[in-house]
């Protein structure tokens, strides 16, 4: 397989995912008490969105790749 073939699967599989989960969610502690030997965090989660577009671009930008990259070969 040639890079452009494997980079275009991974950008499609990357789409994909874009669209599926629609953002990353991450959990971040925080301190909300500190007193001598008290100590008190808190968990908060927090997610980053993803914009559907750039799932669109990811995917069309995939297929792009696959597309020249089978072209090429025959």
């Amino acid at each position: 397989m040639k890079s452009s073939t494997i980079i275009g699967i991974f950008l499609i599989v990357l789409g994909v995912l874009a669209f599926t989960y629609q953002g990353i969610t991450y959990t971040k502690r925080e301190k909300v008490l500190d007193i001598g030997p008290i100590h008190a965090t808190t968990e908060k989660q927090e997610t980053i969105p993803l914009p559907p577009i750039l799932g669109g671009l990811a995917l069309a930008g995939g297929v792009l790749l696959v597309a020249t990259g089978a072209r090429r070969a025959a």
